[in-house]
């Protein structure tokens, strides 16, 4: 357990003539080694959870202004692949390629692990029951496990049809998407077998799922490796709402229409107020969209690399993104000197507010 000594911050500082929001977007310092895999905001307070393949779990504290503050750091034994809060933001919990689980409390300052798999667990979730708090961990093992933290042994594990590679919760509502294109789709009344079971409507590797906010009809969106999303609604009743669109591609030229240059969508988060949302991909750039009007509502400038992680605060004021290498290029791509930044961008109503639908 070590604690940061400086609580400086600093701005980007962007070259004249580039788009003015990115220069007021917040470079967050004394960040992680390696690249950022995963970022969680406390629902109870601006405490920000950052994971990193540097082995480590970064707590930062922010600010009214976006200035941070780095309050903890605890450790895995390999990567960390996921980061997620306790309802009542006190306890910090992560997932690793250790295959455990390790719940660090910032009363304490304690770390200790809480889960084991038989391989690296690619995420965590908390969820929310009425009966009481519930940590769910998904992995590589090919496993779904509900941990109650009172207790060393999970209360239940379910069998996925392959390795999870992504899982968002939504109570009642948790979804899973696995390797070769499964996902499940489970009510929490019912944890331990899924409601549904589906193909992802992507024809390519499923990337990220994320559960709708603030909708009255419970559903998802998929991002695939190949540069496009798909909403997808629960109920057979809402299906007339299901849709996928293309986003981070680039033409190869201006001359070349058809032959785009496609990218993973590496992240997907929805705004917890306007229930809008956010996609982010290895070429850089983040969008947000508004999924009932089935359009664009904002595009941020284009980062120097990839952008691995995004997440909203409890409230949807602080939106945060990392910008790391996400080894989309394989080794080739590591190139000394890649970017690796943590940024906060201070969102505007406007760009978030739902449009009227079309």
């Amino acid at each position: 357990m070590s604690f940061f000594n400086t609580a400086s911050t600093s701005t980007t500082g962007t070259t004249a003539g580039t788009a003015a929001p990115a220069e007021k977007d917040i470079e967050v310092p004394e960040i992680p080694t390696d690249s950022i895999s995963s970022l969680a905001f406390s629902p109870a307070a601006d405490y920000l959870a950052v994971g990193s393949w540097d082995n480590n779990v970064r707590l930062y504290e922010v600010g009214a202004n976006g200035q941070t503050q780095g309050k903890a750091i605890y450790g895995h034994q390999g990567p960390v692949l996921s980061v997620c809060w306790n309802k009542e933001g006190n306890k910090a919990i992560s997932g690793g390629a250790d295959n455990a689980a390790r719940m660090f409390d910032i009363t304490t300052g304690q770390p200790q692990q809480v889960a084991q798999h038989d391989a690296p667990i690619k995420v965590v979730k908390w969820i929310e029951t009425p009966q009481g708090g519930i940590l769910a961990t998904g992995s590589w093992d090919k496993t779904l496990k509900y941990w109650d933290l009172r207790t060393p042994n999970p209360v239940a594990s379910v069998q996925l049809p392959e390795r999870c590679y992504t899982m968002d919760v939504q109570y009642p509502l948790l979804v899973v998407g696995t390797a070769e294109r499964h996902i499940q789709i489970y009510n929490l009344t019912n944890p331990t077998s899924p409601y549904k079971t589906i193909t992802s409507p992507l024809k390519w590797q499923t990337r990220v799922v994320s559960c709708f906010t603030n909708s009255p009809n419970s559903g998802f969106a998929v991002g695939s490796i190949e540069g496009r999303v798909a909403i997808q609604y629960v109920e057979e009743k809402d299906s007339a709402g299901n849709f996928s669109f293309k986003c981070h591609r680039k033409d190869q030229s201006p001359a070349s229409k058809d032959q785009s240059l496609v990218y993973a969508v590496n992240d997907i988060s929805f705004h917890p107020v306007q229930g809008t949302f956010s996609t982010c991909g290895s070429d850089g750039s983040i969008h947000y969209w508004d999924k009932d009007a089935r359009t664009r509502l904002k595009t941020f400038e284009t980062a120097p690399g990839p952008i691995t992680a995004t997440t909203f605060n409890r409230n949807g004021t602080i939106f945060a993104y990392a910008i790391s290498y996400d080894w989309s290029k394989g080794h080739s791509g590591m190139t000394p000197g890649h970017p690796n930044k943590l940024m906060l961008h201070a969102c505007k109503e406007d760009e978030l507010k739902r449009r009227p639908k079309k």
